[in-house]
């Protein structure tokens, strides 16, 4: 599933679940029964248009997709998900934002609202942030107490006052101010397909509601940055800020829980993965700790060589002949050859490839000599202390745990990259639970990775989390 990071400018008429807050628009130009048909609207020579359409996920079962740019206004797109069960939703957008918005639906949610919380037909999830890198999706995490909210619960509103505007009316600039009561009214008078009650307009749940809504200062708090810094993120759409749940008097308002997990999912980033395994460097800026380590190597040994060797010693200036700054200048000396190495001469690349398929023929083996051991009563039984209760551990040999550690301390979000890409391949080529290799890999690490106080906080940034 993708991020769902845009905002719908409208309801298309013959939409089974309207999005509150937006205008109705005349949507009969478009053939919204047939998604071959949809795509065929905008697929021309020329490149000003473009249409689409796939089956959505998962494939058979979960119905379709179509997108077209609209006919008349190059600027605007429509995208219709249908589902065999739970009817279509016919959605206008601005054209720079359909394919984005477009992909999400394409994952399988039947519809997103306040924000980028979604529906799959039974259960609503959060906005989806965070990355379950094994399976190269987010994780679903689901909204305690959210209870479905239908036109039939709401519909309160007089026909006459409603308003469908046509293609040509909607401006991308004003802000929508009709009765939406009314328009929603207006839209139920004019259809006789999905009855009211299966159509849905949005969610209720305790972590929505308005008193425990927070502003942009929490949203900063939470995350940890400042508060100048999101509304240079916000401004410039960088770092990929959820969208608002709420906005109320033009001032966006998220749920603490959605601004909890941006902020889990910036912890997990390779920047911030690097972060946990680093130190200040000569210039104050983060380093990794193996190469701050190899500059500090390298510093004594440039310095024994410019001032303990005496025949090179002599050679400085009279002013310059001081430790001080003599291992001022064989530190900037150790810190460059050390970058330098791990940027161009140490091929981390291909050792993170490498380590990929020595981890798992290391767990291929280690799942067989479990097998093994446990038809014969002896279930990992072969290392001190270990009882049948203790979680699976299918143990990776002291050499290759060595090499993983070394990329940890020296490249951690590379290293980060092997554990989940690991993690994965494991799963799906071999049948083996994520949490047996995490903890397989964790144990060795622990035990030879070298990566003493920093462990712990590399293995959280890395590891699936406690709450998916």
């Amino acid at each position: 599933m993708s991020l769902y990071g845009s905002r719908a400018v409208a309801n298309g008429l013959r939409t089974d679940h309207p999005i509150p807050g937006l205008p109705f628009v005349d949507d009969s130009h478009i053939p919204v029964e047939d998604s071959s048909a949809i795509e065929a609207v905008g697929r021309h020579p020329g490149g000003e248009t473009w249409g689409r359409d796939d089956l959505a996920w998962p494939r058979g079962e979960g119905g379709w997709v179509a997108y077209t740019t609209d006919p008349g206004r190059h600027d605007l797109a429509w995208i219709v998900r249908w589902h065999p069960g739970y009817g279509r939703s016919v959605i206008l957008y601005r054209d720079d934002d359909a394919v984005s918005a477009y992909t999400g639906y394409v994952d399988g949610p039947l519809l997103f609202r306040s924000g980028g919380y979604w529906w799959d037909g039974s259960t609503w999830y959060r906005p989806s942030q965070v990355i379950d890198w094994p399976e190269r999706d987010y994780y679903r995490r689901p909204v305690p107490g959210a209870a479905t909210v239908t036109a039939a619960t709401v519909l309160t509103a007089a026909v006459g006052r409603g308003a469908v505007f046509g293609i040509a009316d909607v401006d991308l600039d004003a802000p929508y101010d009709g009765r939406w009561n009314d328009d929603l009214a207006l839209w139920a008078a004019r259809r006789d397909d999905l009855a009211l009650d299966r159509c849905v307009i949005s969610l209720t749940a305790p972590e929505l509601a308005a008193e425990n809504l927070i502003g942009p200062g929490d949203l900063a708090q939470v995350t940890g940055i400042a508060p100048s810094t999101l509304r240079a993120y916000i401004s410039r759409s960088e770092a990929d800020v959820p969208l608002p749940q709420a906005v109320i008097g033009g001032r966006s308002l998220w749920s603490r829980p959605v601004a909890e997990e941006w902020a889990e999912q910036r912890q997990r980033n390779p920047d911030a993965i690097d972060a946990a395994v680093s130190t200040p460097g000569r210039y104050g800026d983060p380093v990794p700790v193996g190469q701050a380590e190899l500059a500090a190597t390298l510093t004594r040994s440039f310095l024994a060589r410019l001032w303990d060797y005496r025949p090179v010693r002599g050679r400085w200036a009279l002013r310059w002949r001081t430790r001080e700054h003599v291992s001022d200048i064989a530190a900037g000396l150790g810190h460059e050859t050390a970058s330098y190495m791990l940027r161009t001469y140490i091929p981390t690349d291909a050792l993170a490839t490498t380590l990929e398929h020595a981890l798992l023929d290391e767990l291929a083996e280690g799942q067989r000599l479990h097998r093994a051991t446990s038809a014969h009563g002896k279930l990992r039984l072969a290392s001190p202390g270990v009882t049948a209760d203790d979680p699976v551990n299918y143990a990776i040999a002291p050499k290759v745990a060595q090499m993983l550690g070394w990329l940890a301390r020296h490249r951690p979000s590379t290293a980060a990259y092997v554990i989940t890409s690991v993690t994965g391949e494991a799963e799906r080529r071999l049948g083996i639970p994520r949490g047996v290799t995490e903890h397989t890999i964790g144990v060795a690490l622990d035990l030879d990775g070298d990566l003493g106080a920093t462990l712990d906080e590399f293995l959280r940034r890395v590891m699936t989390p406690d709450t998916q």
